[in-house]
């Protein structure tokens, strides 16, 4: 059975940098694209940002030229590098990726349990 095991939330101060983790667990595993999500308190959860197995990028507006996405496909790791901290950032973090476990015929939507960072002085 696939596991997403998330770290590195926190909290931090405005301007600050945090780094999240994302370990996909599971033995002869096909990873499509892995991402980040987020869901602050009374919103919907919204795409953070987005990484393909091919090395596309995508990321919400709001945090672009901020947050850098990176992922060691040996080790089925994202990654999610956070500068400039606001406070609007404050959310808790989920992990998200599509995967097939081999002998499976199908890719499926898998989710962390999610990392709270808040941003505050």
């Amino acid at each position: 059975q696939v596991q997403l095991v998330e770290s590195g939330g926190g909290l931090v101060q405005p301007g600050g940098s945090l780094r999240l983790s994302c370990l996909a667990s599971g033995s002869d595993l096909s990873i499509n694209s892995m991402g980040w999500y987020r869901q602050a308190p009374g919103k919907e959860r919204e795409l953070v940002a987005i990484i393909t197995s091919g090395g596309t990028i995508k990321y919400v507006d709001s945090v672009k030229g901020r947050f850098t996405i990176s992922r060691d496909n040996a080790k089925n790791t994202v990654y999610l590098q956070m500068n400039s901290l606001k406070p609007e950032d404050t959310a808790v973090y989920y992990c998200n990726a599509i995967v097939r476990e081999v002998g499976r015929p199908t890719y499926v939507a898998v989710w962390g349990q999610g990392t709270l960072v808040t941003v505050s002085s």
